[in-house]
């Protein structure tokens, strides 16, 4: 039996793989998608692996395309490498790429699913409360699971289902959901809050993938929190970061893309439904952000809608 081109020999679709980056100040940041891309190159799952930014990183998304263009690929997965589905995976991915079809005539892609909330990033991210632990056990311990915070607020949202998730079945005393930017409660807010519920030992879990300046600025306030409140145990966890449970989370996107149903929950689509506060998104035209290492110049930006 001959496989069909592009599989392997369990007739798994080899599809080379695009990994869409938002892009960061942070040169550790940076270093640790970097990392993660070479990682899922090294499992050699997919015939070919590269990865880009959108905007603030290099490589910019356009030198990820052309390098897979320029080795003959045209049909590929393209990935968001986010949490959730807001703003970048919904608009300014999709535009972006909308610009790689207009600069790579020819050029198809899947579009995966955002990589939250899914079991082994909860897992992963016990694993990193429980390093934050040190031995001590889970049952005093509350956690304050730290998301981005977005103007979308089925994101926000699904940052409140990941910590109830985070919670189930665990032992925690509780995990409580807040926001280091763009939403409420606040990292400060949420510490109070559990202070008041009678925490004594804290874990402030960031829900994020790589380093970066909102990261950083997490770590900052919890401890000047802690300073505040000398009674209380205040530990930051690390982030989920370039780990095998990552990649492997990455490669079953990418399946899915290709053979499953991937449509997304548009029940509560800022974008599709008038929520309350926020009914000037709907139908609201996408466009792509301007890479600093992207020669954008006469191109005019390809409105897409989602």
């Amino acid at each position: 039996m001959t496989n069909r081109p592009g599989t392997d020999a369990r007739g798994q679709d080899r599809t080379p793989l695009l990994i869409v980056g938002h892009g960061t100040r942070s040169a550790a940041g940076v270093a640790q998608f970097v990392a993660l891309v070479d990682r899922i190159r090294r499992r050699r799952a997919v015939d070919d692996v590269e990865g880009g930014f959108i905007e603030l990183s290099r490589p910019p998304l356009t030198d990820a395309v052309g390098a897979l263009a320029g080795r003959g690929h045209r049909r590929l997965v393209a990935l968001p490498l986010v949490l959730a589905a807001a703003g970048h995976g919904k608009g300014d991915i999709p535009a972006a790429l909308a610009r790689e079809k207009q600069r790579f005539p020819g050029l198809r892609y899947a579009y995966g699913r955002p990589l939250g909330p899914h079991p082994l990033l909860h897992d992963t991210l016990a694993d990193r409360i429980d390093a934050a632990l040190a031995g001590a056990d889970r049952a005093g311990t509350w956690v304050a699971l730290i998301g981005r915070g977005s103007t979308d607020p089925d994101a926000n949202a699904e940052v409140a289902k990941v910590a109830r998730l985070l919670w189930e079945g665990r032992g925690y005393a509780g995990v409580e959901p807040g926001f280091v930017s763009l939403a409420e409660p606040s990292v400060p807010a949420v510490l109070e809050r559990l202070r008041r519920l009678g925490a004594r030992r804290i874990v402030v879990a960031p829900y994020f993938l790589f380093a970066g300046v909102l990261p950083d600025r997490i770590v900052a306030r919890s401890a000047e929190f802690a300073a505040a409140h000398p009674d209380l145990d205040v530990r930051v966890a690390d982030l989920i970061g370039d780990c095998d449970a990552l990649a492997d989370l990455v490669l079953q996107r990418h399946a899915e893309a290709l053979r499953g149903d991937i449509r997304m929950n548009c029940d509560t689509c800022a974008y599709r439904v008038a929520l309350p506060g926020f009914a000037d998104k709907v139908g609201r035209p996408q466009t792509p952000h301007d890479h600093p290492d992207d020669p954008v110049g006469g191109h005019h930006h390809h409105h897409v809608h989602v």
